[in-house]
């Protein structure tokens, strides 16, 4: 349930600050004719994100053993590339977001009210898919199927909360070190996926080699234990983890973790001075 709250909160807070801004634009640019056809974007983007998530449940029900561990292995490692990818470009992106995002809705409403449309539709599209595709890869190992759904949906009104608090510049938060900070967070969840992503190959027939168990923290890791299933639920850390799981596992989080926590390039050891936490509205 955390790791689809992290999804939802840190992928909604994008999308929400997305929309904010560009509501923000037409407020003060006296463009508020243009606010439908924003919202009409919004609602598109959002349309074709449940149905892509909807779209891999029901290609993954309907699939035999095989082919749905195959599928579901393919999501999950394609799930850790998008949210590591995701996690780099939103720390370098971050500072000049709100003015890139003005200078391409003042485009649009030259173009007219469907260039409005497809720009808030884009802008939201993006954040909506891999939303969708991160929490159908993270709910695979789930014991519970109600948690995964309930976590983003909690992430997600937490994030529209904040979106708004910062649009009326009731709430202000360093942008810059949240987002470092649910980076961290979200690689080493990356990280759990991609080793479940393995454990499905190996699932599917694919992989044969190193399947052996490579530790047994059993003793450790009661299944029973509260910790044991939160640490199962979030980062996938199991009580005997394959070999080749392990590997792949620690291939990932290593030399990501060592880029990501450099310092000067936007890690929590960064020593750059921190952003403005201005609201939307407010830039």
């Amino acid at each position: 349930m955390f790791a689809s709250y992290l999804i939802g909160l840190r992928e909604g807070l994008e999308a929400t600050l997305v929309v904010s801004i560009l509501v923000a634009f037409l407020v003060k640019s006296d463009r508020r004719d243009r606010l439908p056809y924003v919202w009409g974007g919004v609602a598109a983007a959002v349309a074709l994100s449940v149905g892509f998530g909807a779209l891999l449940t029901f290609t993954a029900a309907r699939l035999g053993f095989q082919q749905q561990e195959l599928f579901e292995a393919v999501a999950s490692i394609l799930a850790t590339a998008f949210v590591t990818y995701m996690i780099f470009w939103m720390r370098g992106a971050a500072r000049r977001l709100s003015g890139e995002l003005r200078a391409r809705l003042g485009e649009a409403l030259n173009l007219g009210a469907p260039a409005v449309v497809v720009m808030a539709f884009l802008a939201v599209a993006r954040e909506g898919l891999e939303t969708a595709l991160l929490f159908f890869a993270a709910a695979q190992g789930a014991t519970a199927s109600t948690a995964p759904l309930l976590g983003i949906l909690l992430g997600l009104a937490t994030s529209v909360v904040l979106g708004w608090a910062l649009y009326a510049s009731a709430l202000r938060i360093n942008l810059t070190r949240f987002f470092t900070w649910t980076g961290l967070m979200l690689i080493l969840v990356a990280g759990g996926i991609l080793k479940y992503g393995v454990h499905d190959l190996v699932e599917a027939g694919l992989v044969t080699v190193l399947t052996t168990p490579a530790f047994d923290l059993s003793g450790a890791l009661p299944p029973d234990a509260w910790y044991s299933v939160l640490l199962t639920g979030v980062f996938n850390i199991t009580a005997q983890p394959t070999v080749v799981e392990t590997i792949a596992w620690g291939v990932y989080l290593v030399p990501v973790l060592l880029l990501f926590l450099l310092p000067g390039r936007g890690g929590p050891g960064a020593s750059r001075a921190p952003s403005a936490t201005t609201a939307p509205a407010s830039s």
